[in-house]
């Protein structure tokens, strides 16, 4: 269970210490890495550098409406501070609109930008506000603009992970991409259920109870 965890803590008021102590845990427990916003990326580079566990942080987080430019900078950012893995949140009203020129043109670019840095791409959905075919229409741009992962959540709007949406995520990427589910994955029956639908990579604040076998309290 371990290596599916990307241990988060994305709140607006995490502190240093409470990310300190997320990468402890993270190295404790050996997950896949930890999950964090983009001022902390250079704390965590530092703090996990030869520990097994990667940073991973967020662009365009949590609502996707940053034109595509500002996405790049972020990106561009993120991956010179030391990030492995960046969660990007598509923009959500051209998905709305149709626009879905404008989102794979960006995540085209945002996965080139990782690429040449030996990062990889997830891209966040937030499937709470999108229709089936919206869904499957944004996997099937994801896995055309290169994107390593689809994601479902950002954990931040009205919804997280479904089994529903994580089985017709895996059904359009197939073995092409990573599915990552995040928001509300709290307990290990609901890990297991996220993992045996599809998932391949979990987005929870709650990774300590999930591999000890608790229940978490965290909103991630």
């Amino acid at each position: 269970m371990n290596k599916y965890i990307d241990h988060t803590l994305l709140k607006p008021d995490a502190t240093a210490e409470q990310i300190q102590k997320l990468c402890d845990e993270a190295i404790t427990h050996q997950f896949m890495s930890v999950c964090i916003n983009p001022y902390y990326v250079p704390l965590c580079a530092k703090k996990l550098k030869g520990t097994g566990v990667k940073v991973c942080t967020v662009v365009g987080f949590p609502l996707g409406a940053n034109p595509t430019s500002v996405k790049e900078a972020e990106t561009k950012w993120v991956l010179a501070s030391g990030a492995q893995e960046v969660d990007m949140v598509i923009n959500i009203a051209a998905a709305k609109n149709g626009d879905w020129s404008l989102i794979e043109d960006e995540i085209k670019s945002l996965a080139s930008l990782c690429h040449k840095s030996g990062a990889i791409l997830k891209v966040i959905f937030e499937t709470c506000l999108l229709t089936e075919a919206e869904k499957r229409k944004a996997c099937e741009v994801s896995w055309k603009a290169g994107a390593d992962f689809v994601k479902t959540s950002t954990g931040f709007s009205t919804g997280g992970a479904t089994l529903e949406d994580v089985k017709l995520m895996k059904e359009v990427v197939g073995m092409n991409l990573g599915v990552k589910a995040s928001g509300g994955i709290r307990d290990l029956a609901t890990a297991q259920a996220m993992i045996q639908a599809g998932a391949t990579r979990l987005g929870t604040s709650s990774g300590v109870a999930l591999v000890t076998h608790g229940v978490g309290s965290g909103s991630y």
